[in-house]
């Protein structure tokens, strides 16, 4: 970490302050990623145990692209693991494990999303779905490293302690 994204410290003390209004974007990194997981693992949630994968695949994948070039073992594959991921993401996210890598890989998520939408209808309504979660993605990414409220940081600090 660099000096200009090292949280603001107390004077005579080397430990982050508390989430405060001294780490702005941390806190919005912080409640992004828990807004963005909470989207994610309730969308996983609901597609994995509710719907089940394979439904979700025939009914939101195979069957409304089955006109289109994308070949039916790719609509299946996605279809059946798109809400397995959304659901392992969420919990990443919510947890703070992975926060990076894992929010590169929603924002792919994001783009196959669109891209799958704008196939069936050309003017699909990107505010409603896919611009929220970009818009939470992006804060993540943005200020993710500001975030001192993550498993990831907790357990770095921890070992450095131990050291």
């Amino acid at each position: 970490m660099t000096a200009s994204t090292t949280p603001p410290t107390k004077p005579g003390s080397s430990s982050p302050q508390p989430p405060t209004s001294s780490n702005p974007l941390g806190v919005i990194a912080f409640f992004s990623r828990w807004l963005l997981g909470i989207l994610l693992l309730m969308a996983g949630w609901f597609k994995v145990f509710e719907m089940g994968p394979l439904e979700h695949a025939r009914a939101l994948f195979v069957e409304p692209y089955a006109d289109s070039w994308i070949p039916s073992s790719l609509l299946w594959t996605l279809g059946a693991t798109i809400p397995v991921f959304e659901l392992i993401a969420g919990v990443a996210l919510v947890v703070g494990v992975g926060i990076r890598a894992v929010s590169i890989a929603v924002g792919l998520l994001l783009v196959i999303v669109t891209y799958g939408h704008v196939l069936l209808e050309p003017f699909y309504d990107v505010t409603t779905h896919v611009l929220p979660r970009f818009v939470l993605l992006a804060a993540v990414l943005a200020w993710g490293e500001r975030d001192r409220w993550q498993l990831d940081r907790l357990l770095a600090e921890r070992r450095a302690v131990k050291r």
